[in-house]
């Protein structure tokens, strides 16, 4: 299909990265396939590297020079085939041509409701969702996992990820009720990395009755808990005994109610960091990349 320009924010082809809710973009496609938007060149980089397929290309006149390798990177997938990954193979499968859209700066702003300063965007195929479980299996070496607990806030689970693949975690696992780590913003915040590091989400949390899921689950693979909580009986972030643990999953809450206290009561251990000048927590995207700093290395 190649370079199609486009006059007006008002297009409907445009809808994908404006007038569709985030819970519309997950089931857009046919066959229970989604899409998600990713901002920037270097997200939309890194995301096909990591095998994720686009769909289409927005971007302003005056990038269609300055961003003509990306283009050029786009298309080229767009005609050799989607790249799908299934049981640890990769193989790839034909797609319809890429549309690479062109509108101009002032128009783009007006569709997204902000100033682009990266502006390009890409509309791509969300990979599907694995569970706790399932990834678990494809990660029998993995030491070092971080568990989110009902963190909403699509900021603090971008950073969350992009610290995960900064500092060393093997795995980032989510309960129910956290926030979808390939919503706009936090793929935009992760700086693309919620497609580098392998996350996954539990079906219930905690185990209740039996069930293998939740803390059960990460119990039954070998792994200690360890959940950072204010209490007074917690290990210090520095504590040897914490450095010895073999395969660890470390626990972070909310912003305002931390974890729940019936999952900091099914933890093998409760951390604290230490804190100065009458401070007694750090926002949760800061404590989880001082704990992987001091946990992983």
């Amino acid at each position: 299909m190649g370079i199609v320009r486009i006059d007006t924010a008002d297009d409907p082809r445009l809808d994908v990265y404006a007038r569709l809710t985030e819970r519309q973009l997950r089931s857009r496609l046919e066959r229970n396939a989604s899409i998600l938007v990713a901002e920037s060149e270097k997200v939309v980089r890194v995301a096909l590297a990591s095998g994720v397929a686009p769909l289409s290309l927005l971007l302003e006149e005056r990038q269609l020079e300055t961003e003509a390798n990306l283009v050029a990177d786009v298309l080229s997938l767009a005609n050799g085939g989607e790249v799908r990954e299934s049981a640890g193979h990769v193989t790839i499968v034909p797609t319809p041509d890429v549309p690479i859209y062109v509108l101009s700066h002032d128009q783009i702003c007006r569709l997204v409701g902000y100033n682009v300063t990266r502006g390009v965007l890409c509309a791509m195929r969300r990979p599907a969702e694995r569970s706790a479980a399932a990834l678990l299996d494809e990660l029998p070496d993995a030491r070092r996992l971080a568990v989110l607990e009902g963190v909403t806030d699509a900021t603090n689970v971008g950073a969350a990820m992009r610290s995960a693949a900064a500092l060393g975690i093997d795995a980032v696992l989510l309960t129910p009720t956290c926030c979808d780590p390939l919503v706009r913003r936090a793929v935009r915040v992760s700086m693309g990395t919620v497609f580098q590091v392998p996350w996954a989400r539990f079906g219930s949390w905690p185990a209740e009755q039996g069930r293998t899921d939740g803390i059960g689950l990460l119990r039954a693979r070998g792994f200690k808990t360890a959940a950072l909580a204010l209490r007074d009986d917690s290990y210090s972030l520095g504590d040897e005994r914490l450095r010895g643990i073999d395969r660890l999953a470390m626990l972070f809450g909310t912003e305002g109610d931390g974890l729940a206290n019936s999952t900091i009561e099914a933890c093998d251990v409760t951390v604290r960091i230490p804190m100065q000048h009458g401070v007694d927590s750090l926002n949760v995207a800061a404590a989880t990349a001082v704990a992987f700093w001091e946990l992983c290395h």
